[in-house]
C-alpha cells in the first residue's frame, strides 16, 4: 500500500453566497497552505509526496500551489475530488440551506438532480489510483470519502479544518484510512 494525503483546502475569502462563486484564499488561508506544504515537505523522503492533485476550485489550487511549487511538480486538476454538485434549479443563495439539509442526512436522501450517493463513490474511485498525491479537496468531498471508509451512510462524518491533512493508503484497488486530520472547533454552515 502506498500513501496519499487528502487535505481540505485554506481558508477562502468568501462563503457560499457571496459575491464571489470561486474564491481563493484569505490571509489565514494562504498561511494554512504553507503550513500543510511544511508539513509534507518535512515527512521522510519515503512518506513525501511526489505528485499533487487539486479540485479545479481556486481555494483549492491556491492551497494546492506552495506544495506543487515545493515538489516542483505541476497540480494535477481533478473534477473528481471537487465540490458536490449544486442542485441545478437551486441559487447560490439557495446553496447553504441545501447543505445544512444535506448535511442532517443519509448520501441516499441527498434531493437534487443526480444521484449523489453514485457520486460519493465516484469521489473515493478518483482517490485509489493517486498513489503517492497529496489531494487537495473540499470539506463534503473529503466526507464522502470518510463516511465511505467508515462504511457509514451518513453525510456528516468527520469535520476537517482548513488544510486538515488526512493519511490514507491505497492499493490501486482500494482504500485505507491510517488517520484523519484535525477537525474544526466551528460548524462550516
Amino acid at each position: 500500500m502506498t500513501r496519499l494525503y487528502l487535505i481540505r483546502h485554506g481558508k477562502p475569502a468568501a462563503v457560499w453566497g457571496e459575491a464571489d462563486d470561486d474564491p481563493g484564499l484569505d490571509a489565514a488561508g494562504v498561511a494554512q497552505a504553507q503550513a500543510a506544504r511544511d508539513y509534507l515537505m518535512g515527512l521522510p523522503p519515503d512518506l513525501r509526496p511526489s505528485r499533487v492533485v487539486s479540485s479545479p476550485l481556486r481555494r483549492c489550487r491556491e492551497t494546492a500551489a506552495p506544495t506543487a511549487q515545493a515538489l516542483g511538480v505541476e497540480i494535477e486538476i481533478d473534477p473528481g475530488v471537487g465540490e458536490i454538485p449544486t442542485p441545478k434549479g437551486l441559487s447560490a443563495a439557495e446553496r447553504p440551506g441545501w447543505l445544512r439539509e444535506v448535511f442532517q442526512g443519509r448520501w441516499k436522501d441527498v434531493r437534487g438532480d443526480l444521484d449523489y450517493d453514485l457520486w460519493r463513490r465516484e469521489a473515493v474511485e478518483a482517490l485509489v489510483p493517486r498513489a503517492g498525491a497529496a489531494v487537495f479537496s473540499h470539506y463534503v468531498a473529503i466526507n464522502a470519502v470518510m463516511s465511505h471508509l467508515a462504511g457509514d451512510e451518513r453525510v456528516l462524518v468527520y469535520r476537517p479544518d482548513h488544510a486538515s491533512i488526512s493519511v490514507l493508503e491505497t492499493d490501486g484497488r482500494r482504500l485505507t484510512l491510517v488517520a484523519r486530520g484535525p477537525e474544526a472547533s466551528t460548524q462550516v454552515l
